[in-house]
Parts: structure tokens; C-alpha cells; sequence
């Protein structure tokens, strides 16, 4: 059977109402798009127009978008957004999870990342906790570090009876992020936890450790450490890269931190998460790598630029298992990683 032709008014096109799509003329194919999507005709006014059936006009809109000429795009809404660039990070770093934050605010005048992200990262830390699902009497370790003090200074899910210790030792500097029992009072008041401190120095000297050793107060919030169900932990930026420091990260007496690209819990690591000494860190009282490894959940926090070597490197040798960030540090992840 000869399929019938009908003249429409559009240069003289002749449409064709048979099967042969691939034969409409581009320029049809463009009027009735234009029709339908710009100016919101019916197919039905399409079909009046174009002195043909509104099947013919169902074929020409189907065609002009197979050849490009109609691209429709879906714009996910920002929740599904975040969604996605979660599980593609998860995907690229091999980790469990990854909780993203709202954007961060940019920093104002003489104010560095730092000071402006507490807040919105805290929202997200709250997300990565509850998932964990933590009881009375669970361990739940803390390091040390600007990004986690920060975090803990906004509000926190209510975890009661959860046991909070620190995962390092303390300094003698004045700033409140090396004061790793400030960091756990803080956080054990949030969530309505207790918490255990620990009454000793990052690096003590060799006598002093040998005493800290078999000291039963000591001894009693490290042996929490293998048996945490859940740390909390920053990442550092690169030694080289830090505007500030522990006292015992000393490049000048320690070249080796030089092939350090960051560390977690102060135990510091390179591009292949193999671990990096420096003068004196057989005496660090911190939780060991591998120890921290063994621990169920371990998550990280941390955004930034000069974090995102550091966080690449710790997912890749498994020093943590879920991450926790901003939208930008995710994608400038994927894009190096």
C-alpha cells in the first residue's frame, strides 16, 4: 500500500505518514519541536498546522529528539544531587560511606576554611554517627585536630551512655585543637556521653613514657582503643603545607615527614598510606594504624584543597572507612582521584 503524502505549509514539505522517520526533513522536524516545546501547542494545534494526524506530529517529535534536535535534560534537585556525588565518591575511594555537607560559606577577610566550617560540617558528622548506630557503654574515639574542635562546638545527635576517648595525647600549645581532652569534654557533652580522659603529652620523653607505660590511669583509656566501635577523626594537610602544627611535626629535625602527604590520629603516612616516622614517634601515645583499622567505623572529616591528597591516600589504605565533606572538596576527589 502507497502511503499518502500531504502538502503542508512549511516551505512545501511534503510529510510523510508512513514509517520511514528517518526521512522527515530536518526543518519539520524543527517546526514541530519548536511548536510543542517552545510555544506549548497541543499536538492536536501541530497537526491542524501542519494539515497532518496527530500521530505523524507523535513521530516527528519522537524523531527530533533521537537527532538531537530537542535535548531534554533532567536537573536533579540538590538533595539528589548531593546523593550522587556521595556515591560516586564512595565508588572512586572504595569507602562504605560518604556524607556531604551543604556548601561552606566562603571565608571572610583574614579568616581561613576553618573558621567558617563547624557548623555545616557538624550537620553531616550528626548523619555519619546516627548511621552507626551506637549504644550505652559503645567506645567512641576522637582525635585531635582544628576540623573535629570545630565540628564539635555546634550540636551533635544525643548518643547517651556512649564512652568518649581521645586517640592522642595532649600538647603544651595554647590552641584548644591540640587539647585532645577539650576536644572529648566537648564532644562527650553533645551527644550526652562520658568522657575518659587521657593525663598524658603527644610525645613524652624516653623516661617519661617508660613511666606512662604502667601507669593504671594511662593504661585504662588505651586499652579502650582496640575495642572502639566507632572513631572520629580529622585528616591533616601535607606537614609542608601547614600554617600551624604539633610541636613534634618538625620537618627541620625530621626530614622525613618532607614524603608525608598527611596523617590521621597524628600518625602520619605517604601517596601510598605507608606509614612515615619522624624523630621520636616510637614514643607517640596514639592509636596505632593498625589498630585503627581493626576499629568498625572509622570517619574521616575533612574539606579543603590541601586536604584532598591526604584523603585520597588515607581511603586507599584503609585508615578509614567513611568520609565526611563539602560538596567541592568531593568533586576536586573525583577529579584527582
Amino acid at each position: 500500500m502507497v502511503a499518502k503524502r500531504r502538502r503542508h505549509p512549511v516551505g512545501g514539505v511534503r510529510i510523510s505518514a508512513g514509517n520511514g522517520y528517518s526521512h522527515f526533513p530536518p526543518s519539520l522536524l524543527y517546526a514541530a519541536a519548536k511548536m510543542y516545546y517552545t510555544d506549548e501547542a497541543t499536538q492536536a494545534e501541530i497537526a491542524a498546522h501542519l494539515q497532518t494526524s496527530r500521530a505523524t506530529i507523535s513521530r516527528l517529535l519522537y524523531e527530533a529528539r533521537r537527532q538531537g534536535i530537542v535535548r531534554i535534560e533532567v536537573i536533579p534537585t540538590d538533595n539528589e544531587a548531593a546523593h550522587d556525588l556521595a556515591d560516586r565518591v564512595t565508588a572512586v575511594l572504595g569507602l562504605t560511606a560518604v556524607y556531604i555537607s551543604e556548601p561552606l560559606p566562603v571565608p571572610g577577610r583574614g579568616e581561613a576554611i576553618e573558621d567558617v566550617m563547624g557548623s555545616v560540617l557538624a550537620a553531616a558528622v550528626g548523619r555519619a554517627l546516627m548511621a552507626v548506630g551506637l549504644d550505652v557503654g559503645d567506645v567512641m574515639l576522637v582525635s585531635s585536630g582544628r576540623t573535629i574542635y570545630e565540628v564539635a562546638r555546634f550540636e551533635l545527635p544525643k548518643l547517651p551512655g556512649v564512652i568518649v576517648a581521645p586517640t592522642v595525647g595532649g600538647t603544651d600549645q595554647p590552641e584548644a585543637w591540640y587539647q585532645t581532652n577539650e576536644i572529648t569534654r566537648l564532644v562527650a557533652a553533645r551527644i550526652g556521653g562520658r568522657p575518659a580522659f587521657l593525663y598524658a603529652p603527644a610525645l613524652p620523653g624516653a623516661e617519661l613514657f617508660q613511666t606512662l607505660k604502667t601507669d593504671p590511669a594511662i593504661q585504662r583509656v588505651l586499652n579502650l582503643w582496640p575495642h572502639a566501635r566507632c572513631v572520629l577523626t580529622g585528616v591533616g594537610a601535607p606537614p609542608l603545607l601547614r600554617t600551624d602544627a604539633p610541636q613534634f611535626v618538625n620537618v627541620t629535625t625530621s626530614p622525613d615527614l618532607i614524603e608525608a602527604v598527611g596523617d590521621v590520629c597524628s600518625r602520619f603516612f605517604n601517596r601510598a598510606g605507608a606509614p612515615v616516622a619522624f624523630a621520636g614517634s616510637e614514643r607517640l601515645i596514639a592509636v596505632d594504624l593498625e589498630t585503627l583499622k581493626s576499629i568498625p567505623t572509622v570517619i574521616a572529616v575533612a574539606a579543603g584543597r590541601n586536604k584532598v591528597a591526604p584523603i585520597i591516600a588515607a581511603a586507599r589504605a584503609k585508615l578509614f572507612s567513611q568520609l565526611v565533606t563539602d560538596p567541592r572538596t568531593a568533586e576536586d576527589i573525583l577529579a584527582r582521584a
